[in-house]
């Protein structure tokens, strides 16, 4: 970590606290909704459904406003909003106050995930493989520690974790405020709209979008096949715990060692389509024993039951681990860097239409599998996305259509380190150099 710039340690600190955060509340507000506030199961779907949407449906403005602003003035305003949104979960109880809450955090999530991502680009100059791996790994954390807390934070009440929540965005807002160097704003050549057409017409990265809709897919499985199965194989609900356990420990452990290995081994679409082919082959473990639920045994049967789940997700976790990093670092390569962010963003807003059409179709698979008694059907399924999304990366290597990757020297003095940007023109970064990016 600290053979990176100064911007790129505190954007990782920042990861880790933003997924601490929103982990730790967002998990635990559909049970506080139809629980604690009697809602209706339609109306908690509201409320959650215009978080997403206001989420994934607005990360093409978030990348623009990183483009056109700075990357860090986006980055403070998403942590504000975020801290405002979560703030309003813990003080309202009624349904404007809690949809506005919703727009506003999600909001939030639209402006700070593309202008992440975009600083985190341009300030890794050719070590961005790394820098994003590094990324996955505080991410991964953050997503671990939250729900951890959030759980002890509920034995007080979810206002309690609500305002932990908020308190932190806050700090973090303050931190970006404070420390985070700005970034140099280039002059836009076009309006809004004729960078998102620039965008949208580069066919090539539009494909390779649509294409990676089984990364995003398989991920969302963490959250609902995955621990769906691990419940189903040891009949204890505690065992959808062990499935993130794993998954951290293995990216604690292991993220930085496999991209350091892989980065210069051949072109990073090779890995791409490596990752994406083993995050599909990730459910076939889980699809041999698929069945009913086995007799009980004690707690050694139901750990021997919960192996072939377990395994299955760590080698999805591997599969990210080898492929997140080189997709991360392939997007701004795909048009001018002054456009990295409205890349990031459209990529993102494929990305959730993706998850969303294949939790719904992994969701339909789990319905008609139990119904029909073919409990193999969704991790089936889950296979078929992951080898999809392979071939078609692998069908755009083949055909010469994705950027190549510019000549790689390694970084090692972190004072005065000269970098070079996806339009190829040499820039300095460092400790004492990175404000003036």
């Amino acid at each position: 970590m600290r053979r990176f710039p100064f911007a790129i340690r505190l954007l990782l600190i920042n990861q880790l606290g933003v997924n601490t955060g929103f982990y730790l509340l967002i998990p635990y507000l559909a049970v506080h909704l139809g629980e604690d506030l009697g809602m209706s199961a339609a109306v908690v779907g509201i409320v959650l459904g215009v978080r997403n949407l206001s989420q994934q449906g607005l990360f093409l403005i978030g990348g623009s406003a990183s483009d056109r602003l700075g990357a860090r003035g986006v980055i403070i305003a998403g942590c504000a909003l975020r801290t405002v949104g979560f703030g309003l979960f813990a003080l309202g109880d009624g349904l404007a106050v809690l949809i506005a809450a919703s727009v506003l955090s999600g909001l939030a999530g639209a402006l700070f995930n593309p202008a992440v991502r975009a600083y985190l680009a341009q300030e890794a100059g050719d070590r961005k493989a790394e820098a994003f791996a590094l990324f996955n790994v505080f991410a991964t954390t953050g997503a671990l520690v939250g729900p951890l807390l959030g759980s002890a934070l509920l034995l007080v009440d979810f206002r309690a974790s609500a305002l932990t929540a908020a308190a932190l965005f806050a700090l973090l807002t303050v931190a970006q405020a404070v420390v985070l160097p700005a970034c140099t704003v280039a002059p836009a050549a076009n309006s809004v709209l004729g960078d998102w057409r620039e965008v949208l017409g580069n066919r090539v990265f539009v494909a390779f979008a649509l294409a990676m809709v089984g990364m995003f897919t398989l991920q969302n499985q963490l959250y609902l096949l995955l621990p769906d199965g691990a419940r189903r194989a040891t009949g204890w609900d505690g065992a959808a715990g062990l499935v993130f356990l794993v998954g951290t420990v293995a990216n604690l452990s292991l993220q930085m060692r496999i991209t350091r290995a892989l980065k210069g081994r051949g072109d990073r679409a090779r890995w791409i389509c490596a990752g994406l082919a083993l995050m599909g082959l990730a459910f076939v473990p889980p699809m041999v024993v698929a069945g009913p639920a086995p007799p009980p045994g004690g707690p050694g049967a139901a750990a021997l039951h919960a192996l072939p789940v377990l395994a299955g997700a760590l080698l999805l976790y591997l599969g990210v681990m080898i492929a997140q990093p080189f997709v991360m670092e392939l997007i701004p390569a795909f048009g001018r860097a002054e456009l990295t962010g409205t890349y990031f963003g459209l990529f993102y807003v494929v990305s959730g239409i993706a998850a969303a059409v294949g939790n719904t179709v992994v969701g339909w698979a789990m319905d008609t599998g139990e119904h029909t008694r073919t409990p193999w059907l969704p991790w089936a399924c889950a296979l078929a996305f992951g080898l999809v999304s392979a071939a078609g990366v692998a069908w755009l290597h083949r055909m010469r259509c994705l950027p190549g990757r510019t000549t790689e020297e390694p970084a090692t003095d972190t004072t005065d380190t000269t970098a070079t940007t996806a339009t190829g023109t040499p820039r300095t970064t460092g400790t004492t150099t990175v404000g003036k990016a």
